[in-house]
């Protein structure tokens, strides 16, 4: 494994997960709380985020297997799943509809809707599956992908915790804009996904 499998998919999490376009939804979930139990929530958001894609990253192979899908065959699902997530980017639906959840007031909204599906959604389910399966069973591969899942989450912590400054610096446009841009580039990686795809199962 590279340096350039780790850049890519480390890039590849990051704008699936999309940090920034959780910034206006984690205020309006929060919206009221004092600084010390909004901490609290994105903590536990983002470990219960990433004990999931733990579970799916490091047993998702076996379930595949179990139940007959190789992994090109998933690769190629994956890599139509996110690019329909691009779309959702680039057309707005995806902030659309992540704005128009409103949870009850005295539910935590760390695990629903912050930890999942917002965070560890399908797409980032899918895409740990994906990169784990690239690394070819190799331990020292899935430990690299696990590490750098981490690293986003601590990413995706650090947006939460300074939501408010970079909702204020980014305002409602900027935010757009780097949404639509983030889904140009996961557009553009799923369908390096479906390649690899296709050739994993001979067909070029």
């Amino acid at each position: 494994m590279d340096s350039a499998f780790f850049i890519t998919a480390f890039a590849t999490m990051f704008v699936v997960i999309d940090p920034p376009g959780l910034v206006p939804l984690f205020i309006a979930l929060t919206q009221g709380m004092d600084a010390p139990r909004r901490r609290a929530m994105a903590g536990r958001a983002c470990l219960i985020a990433a004990a999931l894609l733990l579970l799916f990253g490091v047993a998702g192979e076996a379930i595949l297997t179990f139940i007959g899908i190789s992994m090109p065959a998933f690769r190629i699902a994956g890599g139509i799943l996110l690019f329909l997530t691009a779309l959702d980017m680039l057309f707005e639906r995806r902030t659309q509809r992540r704005e128009g959840q409103h949870p009850d007031p005295d539910h935590d909204p760390s695990v629903f809707p912050l930890a999942t599906p917002l965070i560890a959604g399908p797409g980032a389910i899918a895409t740990m599956i994906l990169l784990i399966g690239q690394g070819g069973g190799d331990w020292a591969a899935t430990g690299a992908v696990i590490a750098l899942m981490g690293a986003m989450m601590l990413v995706t912590y650090a947006f939460l915790l300074a939501a408010p400054p970079l909702e204020r610096m980014l305002g409602r446009t900027g935010t757009i804009v780097i949404t639509r841009l983030l889904g140009m580039l996961l557009a553009a990686l799923s369908v390096q996904f479906v390649i690899d795809g296709v050739r994993g199962t001979g067909l070029i």
